[in-house]
């Protein structure tokens, strides 16, 4: 697992809008960039790891299948 989860500033800054845009849409809430950015913190510590292992899990089982592919057509 990813233990320091890192990211440019452009990405960060981006998701920090992106966070700010849906409270604003969605929740009819304005967030100030200090808040938007601790609940990025929060995702990205919390919630991360699990989407990331999920996508590891993801990966393996799907070039497990090809590489079953690939040793079927040397017989």
């Amino acid at each position: 697992m990813l233990k320091n989860f890192q990211m440019d500033d452009a990405a960060r800054n981006q998701m920090i809008a992106e966070i700010k845009r849906y409270f604003h849409e969605e929740r009819g809430e304005e967030l100030g960039d200090l808040a938007a950015m601790l609940i990025l913190d929060f995702f990205a510590s919390k919630l991360a790891p699990h989407f990331y292992n999920k996508a590891i899990q993801d990966g393996h089982e799907f070039m497990s299948l090809r590489l079953e592919d690939i040793f079927e057509l040397n017989k």
